[in-house]
């Protein structure tokens, strides 16, 4: 990875999130609506802004996931395009223990992803005829709250130093807890 190829890549995701953006927003300023202007959800997210949409809900739901197969496709093909050489290559290795600690590195970096990925799928992609209102918000639960908030808990459960301090106060609070 030279300077000029990152710069490149970033550059690149830049302006693309600039342009798919600035499209929904073009397309969602002409939805119009009538009735209750209140939004059942925990942010101002795109399918519930939808819902309470009265007119060009379809224009707006073709869009959306014509933009959406390249946001969340893209990412996802690299990914397991990625794994399944770094997979190819821990296969590879002589040594079983170098295999489990690299299977278990690579592990949970691939749960997190899975989470997120599988979500947003979900949430954006996959019909949501079927969904509740509630799976719905559950949903983006996972992928904007859950997904940030454990990913330094598993990376950090990684070091040796994080493990052995929440050792050291698990030890402390269940010899307090049994004092009690």
């Amino acid at each position: 990875m030279t300077k000029t190829c990152c710069v490149i890549l970033a550059a690149m995701c830049w302006v693309l999130s600039f342009f798919f953006s600035f499209i929904e927003t073009l397309f969602i300023s002409n939805l119009t609506f009538c009735g209750p202007n209140i939004i059942d959800h925990f942010f101002c997210d795109l399918v519930p802004l939808m819902k309470i949409a009265c007119s060009g809900v379809y224009t707006m739901e073709l869009v959306n996931y014509i933009l959406s197969f390249p946001l969340l496709l893209s990412p996802i093909t690299i990914i397991i395009i990625s794994y399944t050489n770094i997979i190819v290559t821990i296969l590879r290795f002589q040594s079983r223990i170098s295999r489990q600690k690299a299977f278990s590195t690579c592990s949970s970096h691939l749960i997190v992803v899975i989470i997120f990925y599988v979500t947003l799928l979900s949430v954006y992609i996959f019909p949501t005829g079927g969904q509740t209102l509630n799976t719905s918000k559950l949903l983006s639960l996972l992928y904007t709250v859950f997904t940030p908030f454990i990913n330094p808990i598993i990376y950090s459960l990684r070091n040796k130093e994080i493990k052995k301090s929440l050792q050291e106060i698990f030890n402390k609070y269940c010899i307090c807890c049994y004092i009690l």
